[in-house]
């Protein structure tokens, strides 16, 4: 069973506006928080909130031509690696680094991504070595052994396999499988028949076929060989479950015996795959996709070695295409960047290199970045917001009428548990064993990738570090991890428009504290609330109490599917569920985290005409400003677990009693929802 790491993450009435807006002639604070420039003015916040904070700024931003999207996350995203190039120029340049030392690591192998002469001059040929190993394949005990090793470079031909923490037993890792061995983003873009599907599928055959051809096999094999791939794929695909039914944790949680795998899936040799990868002593497993696994099982009997070898052969060199000489990274770029997304332009080398060191030495990278860039005083204060949240959350959860004592009181140990990690690792990743070296772009992400999954096999039959991260801290995201009931804050987003220190607290809490709340909520969501205070899976609710947050939820299902994203492709309001909950539960506790931080204070003067309660949700709508392009958005309608940002902005505060009162919105607004039809869950 994969962890489930639930991420942050994008008219009719006759009320006049300055009845709500105040008159303007208050004073102001140095630094806003708020750019009422992006107001527009036209639109009417009881009418749609999110075009009224933000319509001018949308009409003044235009995408880059090397984005899919432009909004906050990316506005901040662009200062964070104006700042992060600055440390991998100077480590790039430092040619007296000492050996193993930060500088040298991330220097070498900012430098390698950086050398596109040399990559050009290459093309293939750092990938040799990896093609020969699948052209030595001859039977189906070699193919998974060659599986097992594409796995430890980060290659994921077939199926999953990992170690992680056991759902049901979070003192424990386990080994775990979970279906795969896909490249489109999703199993329906293989399923569906619909026009944009088919067109879709069409160039991704053809986009395989090119490939083949840059590797230097003839047309006629090449077009042959993408069939094969295609083939292999859709029927994996047809075995694989849902994302909306691999939101259920349960349906994903099957136990199983190494011999039972093995008289589950007979042709797969597991022994083999597992001394392949590095898995030693494993009797017990979970088998995340039963139906999946008889699929893989019939497919290594039925499909022949030779076809076998092609599909592995396009997993590697899809996998590295990115990495290599220009002519694979512009087809690369053609299809998963253009065809998918709709993004014209490639970005800079300089911007996938840095992505690229990341990705690989996250935490070497972002130690210099906190040193650097970090103050501890952000990370105070968004602490203190935090312990805030989480007295406001407990008043909420013992002032919900449709929970009984007993679950009452077991929501509020798992709140009492829950364990928060703000702005950087305590106990920084010991990159010692990793070797990074100034002589190949592709050999220094192998050894990184071979480097991270050995250090995921080592925790076979090792106590559960629950001081490990599951994102870098120069990261613009935050995350809520169930099996470790964690709530985690990376630095990145501890900056402007989430985190603005000098900003009024309005500001703080309705954006930055709403983040915060959202992560908490997710322990609570309809995922994170089947994970106990210990972060295992099992029910501590009533059946009654069950019933009622069913019935709850099930009115933000029904909302968020009346929204319709573009075109005819409406918002899924089933898959987007848990991020629905977390956005209504984080919204609100943080609005009661804020009143009861002016407690005791004289009420806050209004700024630029706005009252704080107005600033607060105002805040929140800023946070989730952003143009994406129609290609983009309909593939994150299809497959992401996130409604995009306009619905998120709006969605959450048609819920809320406060924001009708902040802002007047009354019956025949847009944004108006009768009581009977308002989700208040937490």
């Amino acid at each position: 069973m994969r962890k489930i790491t639930i991420t942050l993450g994008a008219v009719a009435s006759v009320i006049a506006l300055g009845s709500f807006l105040g008159d303007g002639k208050t004073s102001t604070t140095a630094d806003h928080g708020i750019d009422i420039n992006n107001i527009d003015k036209s639109v009417r916040p009881q009418d749609d909130f999110y075009q009224f904070v933000n319509g001018t700024w949308l009409k003044t931003n235009p995408i880059p031509e090397t984005e899919s999207r432009w909004g906050s996350f990316n506005e901040l995203e662009k200062q964070n690696k104006a700042k992060l190039r600055i440390i991998l120029d100077a480590a790039s340049a430092n040619k007296t680094a000492a050996p193993g030392s930060a500088q040298q690591k991330i220097g070498d192998f900012y430098t390698m991504a950086m050398d596109s002469v040399k990559l050009n001059a290459e093309g293939v040929k750092p990938l040799k070595m990896e093609f020969a190993l699948i052209e030595s394949v001859k039977n189906t005990d070699e193919l998974m052994k060659e599986i097992g090793h594409l796995h430890t470079i980060g290659i994921g031909p077939l199926f999953g396999g990992y170690v992680d923490q056991d759902p049901k037993i979070s003192t424990q890792y386990i080994t775990q499988f979970y279906q795969g061995g896909l490249s489109l983003p999703d199993r329906d873009y293989y399923t569906k028949t619909d026009e944009r599907s088919l067109g879709i599928q069409k160039a991704y055959v053809e986009h395989v076929t090119t490939m083949f051809t840059l590797l230097g096999d003839k047309a006629e094999v090449a077009g042959a060989e993408a069939k094969v791939v295609f083939d292999i794929e859709t029927n994996l695909a047809k075995a694989s479950m849902t994302k909306v039914e691999l939101r259920d944790p349960e349906k994903s949680y099957n136990k199983r015996t190494i011999k039972e795998l093995t008289e589950l899936a007979p042709n797969i040799n597991w022994q083999v795959y597992l001394n392949s990868v590095g898995f030693r002593n494993v009797n017990d497993c979970v088998v995340g996709q039963i139906e999946f696994f008889k699929e893989a099982n019939r497919a290594v009997k039925e499909v022949s070695i030779a076809d076998w070898k092609t599909y592995l052969r396009w997993n590697l060199i899809d996998g590295f295409a990115g990495k290599l000489s220009d002519n694979f990274v512009k087809e690369h770029f053609k299809f998963y960047g253009t065809t998918l997304n709709g993004i014209p332009s490639q970005k800079p080398r300089w911007k996938t290199s840095l992505e690229a060191t990341d990705r690989s030495l996250g935490e070497v990278l972002g130690k210099l970045f906190v040193e650097k860039y970090f103050t501890e005083t952000s990370r105070k204060r968004v602490g203190a917001m935090v312990e805030n949240l989480i007295t406001a959350f407990r008043v909420r959860i013992n002032s919900r009428d449709w929970m009984s004592a007993s679950t009452k009181a077991a929501a509020m140990t798992k709140l009492d548990k829950v364990m928060k990690k703000l702005g950087y690792p305590d106990k920084w990743r010991d990159y010692t064993p990793l070797e990074i070296k100034r002589d190949s772009y592709v050999e220094n992400i192998i050894r990184a990738n071979k480097f991270e999954f050995n250090y995921m096999a080592n925790k076979l039959g090792k106590p559960i570090d629950r001081t490990e991260w599951g994102m870098t801290p120069p990261t613009i995201n935050a995350y809520y991890n169930p099996a470790l009931n964690e709530i985690v804050f990376p630095a990145g987003i501890m900056q402007p428009v989430f985190f603005n220190p000098d900003a009024d607290d309005a500001v703080n809490y309705g954006i930055m504290g709403a983040i915060i709340g959202h992560e908490l909520t997710h322990g609570f969501d309809d995922q994170g609330c089947q994970y106990d205070a210990d972060g295992n899976l099992k029910n501590w609710w009533t059946p009654k109490d069950s019933a009622n947050f069913k019935a709850k939820t099930d009115m933000l299902i029904k909302q968020f599917n009346n929204y319709v994203a573009i075109d005819d492709m409406h918002v899924n309001g089933e898959l987007t569920l848990g991020e629905n909950i977390a956005d209504l539960g984080g919204l609100t506790i943080s609005y009661y985290a804020y009143l009861k931080s002016r407690e005791g204070k004289p009420k806050p003067a209004p700024i630029d005409g706005y009252t704080g309660e107005q600033r607060f949700f105002m805040a929140w709508a800023q946070g989730w400003r952003g143009n994406m392009r129609d290609k983009a958005l309909k593939n994150l309608v299809q497959t992401n677990p996130h409604s995009p940002g306009n619905f998120r902005a709006n969605g959450a505060p048609s819920n809320m009693q406060e924001f009708y009162d902040a802002f007047g919105v009354k019956e025949g607004d847009k944004m108006y929802r009768p009581k009977s039809e308002r989700a208040e869950i937490w």
